[in-house]
């Protein structure tokens, strides 16, 4: 079993996060509001491996750089990357070896957030 199951997001600007991460992945959110709070969920499919996810606007949702990292599975870093400058953000660590592991980078979402990338070994 995968220990995660679930991450959340924080954003400021939910609309303009929307926008950002949309273009990014090329996928489409599913909007709520769960305890107060704003949220979007990414897609989800069950029985897939992964965990789900969403960008969460409320009290306790502060972005920044200083917490966790998430890792995004991706099929194409570069394409990937080039989405997300394309949409505003920036290139913080550029796709590097990681041995084993496969190849890693990350960029900055327009709410302060660092997300990571990842691809399976070739």
């Amino acid at each position: 079993m995968n220990p995660v199951s679930y991450f959340e997001i924080p954003v400021r600007d939910m609309e303009r996060a929307l926008r950002f991460y949309g273009a990014v992945f090329d996928c489409a959110f599913e909007r709520a509001t769960v305890h107060g709070n704003d949220m979007a969920f990414f897609p989800h499919a069950e029985g897939a491996p992964g965990a789900s996810g969403a960008l969460a606007k409320g009290d306790s949702y502060l972005p920044g750089k200083s917490g966790a990292r998430l890792y995004f599975s991706v099929t194409d870093i570069q394409a990937t990357l080039g989405r997300a400058v394309a949409a505003g953000g920036a290139v913080l660590f550029p796709e590097t070896e990681a041995g084993s592991f496969g190849r890693v980078a990350e960029f900055e979402d327009l709410e302060g957030n660092c997300i990571a990338l990842h691809t399976a070994p070739r």
